[in-house]
């Protein structure tokens, strides 16, 4: 295991780490199809939602596209799955309106208390594809006690690519080593390690519903490998 002294500062991939993007997604969306009287399966739709995330980032990436905020993909893509399934007579305001289900997340049962415990340890902020006004409003809203809002809007780079991860770690001064990536994605650890930094995984097996299949346990030896936060908490030492 790695020396946690030596750690200064922890980064958190934010959705299905910190906190539960399905259940949150599904509830509004849910909401959204009642009003309408439409018969679709809310957490299918939040699925079909999802699997538009990285294909619409891998444009950003691959840099056929400039980059643009989380909030404009997300929109995007929701347009895409509502036409999907014939619905297209949705007034703009409302497509707004259902977009921000992203910002409304609830946070895993232990993610609050985690992030507190380290807190008073270490710097901690996320590093998300999420926009800097998302992030925000989430954590206002679920009470996550970030130092700061770091991620892909402040690098203007989507992970895994790895200027959102050396660009993030320059701007808190630190040398990569100094820095832990934590995340319940194997890749986003991969992609950390790459780079320099040291890795935490958190298993989250729930995070696509009961039926997950990916990431349901660590892949690579991680230098850390955690139950949820509190326990991450635990391993490095950060009291109850």
């Amino acid at each position: 295991m790695t020396d946690a002294p030596k750690i200064k500062a922890l980064l958190f991939d934010v959705f299905g780490t910190v906190v539960d993007w399905r259940s949150g997604v599904a509830r509004d969306v849910k909401a959204f199809l009642s009003r309408h009287a439409l018969s679709i399966d809310a957490l299918e739709f939040a699925d079909a939602w999802r699997r538009e995330y990285v294909p619409a980032m891998e444009e950003i990436r691959s840099g056929r596209r400039p980059f643009v905020r989380l909030d404009v993909l997300h929109r995007e893509n929701l347009v895409k799955v509502l036409s999907s399934h014939g619905i297209t007579s949705v007034p703009p305001e409302e497509v707004d309106e259902l977009n921000l289900t992203w910002h409304q997340l609830d946070p895993w049962p232990d993610s609050v208390e985690g992030l507190a415990r380290l807190k008073r340890r270490f710097m901690i902020a996320p590093l998300s594809n999420g926009n800097i006004r998302l992030m925000l409003d989430m954590a206002k809203r679920a009470g996550l006690p970030w130092d700061a809002i770091l991620g892909a809007e402040v690098v203007r780079a989507y992970k895994p690519s790895p200027s959102a991860y050396t660009d993030t770690v320059d701007i808190l001064g630190l040398d990569r080593a100094e820095v832990c990536m934590v995340a319940a994605h194997n890749g986003d650890l991969a992609a950390a390690r790459g780079c320099g930094l040291k890795t935490a995984f958190i298993v989250r097996p729930t995070e696509h519903g009961p039926a997950q299949t990916s990431d349901l346990r660590a892949e690579q030896a991680w230098d850390f490998l955690a139950t949820d936060l509190n326990d991450l908490a635990t391993q490095l030492g950060c009291a109850n």
